[in-house]
């Protein structure tokens, strides 16, 4: 994580092989974290590496959404 005077930049990786898919809707997972994100004017987005596991980084600014 890394905080500055305009934004919170965090990030989350590992290195593990991908679970299988779930068979039925727990929540609102990596969607409802981006549209989170996009309500306080920032970002998140989520992918896998290159060679294997996965990340997630988003950068929120610190003032929150647009007044």
């Amino acid at each position: 994580m890394v905080v500055d005077e305009r934004a919170v930049r965090l990030w989350v990786a590992d290195d593990g092989e991908r679970p299988a898919p779930p068979t039925a809707a727990r929540g609102h997972g990596l969607i409802g974290m981006a549209e989170r994100a996009g309500l306080l004017g920032g970002t998140c987005e989520a992918g896998p590496n290159p060679d294997r596991g996965w990340t997630v980084a988003a950068v929120l600014p610190r003032t929150g959404g647009a007044a």
